[in-house]
């Protein structure tokens, strides 16, 4: 299931070294205090939610509003894991590394101790979601973070991130386990962002149902008909309707509709080679279509468009986005990067490393020391201001 997505600025530069190792320091600290307090599972399950993830990655000392919240905090919690055993690990990551996954997710198998199956499964919704978030949901953000951050017990959460660099945006999508029983329908609970956008293709949305049906039922026709109803969309598109053309639709919303699919002028070059082979493959759902090898943004943006105008099935051009992200809530305890809300204090972090090193050190004693511990930390967390 995936619980939302958080939207940030485009950031250029790098952290220093004096202070990446500090925030592998305090990365590895909070790791191991929250898998010696909850376990594993827990562990895994709070990076699905993308305000507590802003809230760890202002914890280490990354900057409070930039695009490399997703890709340095996932690379710095990849080497601690790699380097500490604590029961998980992380596979992916930032551009030739997100292909590396599948490879990556079978040899964490292998140290995880998990079943081939669920390793399989793993991959698998892996792919999926790449193609998802890509494919099926279009809103302008193109896929170059994706990552998977796995358990021992097999739970998982998928992080990944996409960027608009018009609007030099980029937007976090988290996948968590385990897939819902139509695993791209509706798989947001939750969604923070920026910015609306306005020209969305969103057929991960209940409301695009018809369409995702209308699709499949589509391309499993023979492709020369796929084809000159494509040429027949996009006709009417540019304002072309034929004499015979039969249409229920209002002026304005047949406007709307076309100013959603104005940016792509004409169907891609390929568009035959590939509806054949999802002709000779005759997938039964939009999941199986989505993974058919050649599908991309592009092919899917013009089958759509003809489940629209030529079957007028309804499709969701809605931003999935629900509630904007304040970071500002959570960049307090050693300071940013940047200098925002205040220069990175190694003392502070010093400091924090400590008492999370000594909070680990006491729940490892026994359950009784732990549960000292947990209302410990809860009568801290409850003299923190609410806003």
């Amino acid at each position: 299931m995936v619980y939302g997505i958080a939207e940030l600025p485009l950031h250029d530069g790098h952290v220093p070294p004096w202070l990446a190792a500090y925030m592998k320091r305090l990365a590895r600290a909070l790791l191991e205090a929250m898998v010696a307090l909850h376990g594993v599972s827990k562990t895994v399950k709070v990076f699905a939610d993308p305000l507590w993830f802003q809230a760890f990655n202002n914890a280490i000392g990354m900057d409070w509003d930039s695009s490399g919240s997703t890709t340095v905090t996932i690379g710095i919690i990849k080497q601690v894991l790699s380097e500490t055993n604590l029961g998980l690990g992380v596979a992916g990551g930032k551009g030739k590394k997100a292909r590396e996954t599948p490879n990556e997710l079978r040899q964490l198998g292998e140290r995880l101790n998990l079943s081939s199956s669920l390793v399989e499964y793993l991959v698998r919704a892996s792919k999926l979601s790449a193609k998802t978030d890509t494919v099926l949901l279009q809103d302008g953000y193109q896929l170059y973070h994706h990552a998977v951050l796995v358990a021992e017990t097999g739970d998982w959460v998928i992080i990944q991130q996409g960027m608009n660099p018009e609007q030099r945006l980029a937007r976090r999508y988290h996948w968590a386990s385990p897939l819902p029983p139509i695993p791209s329908l509706e798989p947001h609970s939750g969604i923070a962002a920026a910015r609306r956008e306005y020209q969305v293709i969103d057929l991960t949305s209940r409301k695009s149902l018809d369409a995702r049906k209308t699709i499949v039922d589509i391309v499993r026709e023979n492709p020369r008909k796929v084809i000159r109803e494509i040429m027949q969309a996009h006709r009417l598109l540019q304002g072309i309707v034929p004499l015979t053309a039969w249409t229920t639709r209002s002026r304005l919303e047949t406007t709307r509709i076309r100013r959603i699919y104005k940016p792509q002028p004409r169907p891609p070059r390929d568009l035959e080679r590939v509806l054949r082979r999802v002709y000779e493959t005759q997938p039964s759902s939009i999941e199986e279509l989505a993974l058919i090898e050649g599908v991309g943004p592009a092919t899917l943006r013009s089958i759509a468009l003809v489940a629209e105008l030529v079957y007028e099935a309804p499709i969701s051009h809605e931003d999935p986005a629900t509630h904007p992200l304040d970071p500002f809530r959570y960049a307090y305890i050693v300071g940013g990067k940047d200098g925002v809300p205040f220069p990175f204090r190694p003392d502070y972090a010093e400091k924090v490393i400590e008492f999370l090193q000594s909070i680990v050190a006491e729940a490892r004693l026994d359950e009784k020391h732990r549960r000292r511990v947990l209302e410990r930390i809860r009568r801290l967390a409850a003299l923190i201001p609410k806003s």
